[in-house]
């Protein structure tokens, strides 16, 4: 205890005095790094269609119900834009915040994402990071993809505002350690 009579927290994480090292190095690790960018790309696309996907079979069932209800059901199509940020955000936390630390797409390319120091990413992050996301694209479109080409972990701009970084999984890290 403090003198003023307030308990301190430890938030070193076993560091001492010191600031948490980045996990990832890429000049010793460079099989962390390795074709992240263009497999990321796919990856979204894959997420793409796992978001819009539902959300256009929702378009279409309440177009159908429309012309059931004689154009009464129409007016739920306002319904979309909510529904398309709820789910989109509800995605990216659910898969990103579940042990494989990926989404579908990224698991499909051998990706993960990490916090910067290295831990498992976690659902609150996963939603942080998917808005993080929409408004620097729709702010700093296309700048915000050039980011990942001035740095060496290959991240992202909403990478940085989430304290995140995309890597590719152990398992194909260690495969392409092998090549090297």
């Amino acid at each position: 205890m403090s003198r003023t009579g307030e308990t301190s927290r430890d938030t070193s994480y076993g560091f001492g005095d010191r600031a948490l090292p980045h996990a990832y190095d890429p000049q010793t690790m460079p099989e962390y790094f390795e074709g992240v960018l263009s497999r990321r790309l796919v990856a979204f696309l894959v997420d793409a269609l796992m978001i819009v996907g539902p959300v256009a079979l929702l378009a279409v069932f309440i177009f159908v119900f429309g012309l059931l209800t004689l154009g009464l059901g129409w007016m739920l199509f306002w319904l979309l834009s909510p529904a398309f940020i709820v789910w989109a955000v509800a995605y990216n936390a659910l898969t990103l915040g579940s042990p494989a630390s990926a989404t579908l797409g990224m698991r499909l390319m051998d990706l993960e994402m990490r916090t910067w120091y290295g831990a498992p990413c976690y659902s609150i992050l996963g939603a942080v990071h998917a808005v993080c996301f929409w408004v620097s694209v729709s702010v700093f479109t296309p700048f915000v993809l050039l980011v990942a080409l001035f740095n060496d972990r290959r991240r992202l701009l909403h990478d940085f505002l989430a304290g995140t970084v995309v890597v590719n999984t152990p398992r194909r890290a260690d495969a392409l350690r092998r090549t090297y």
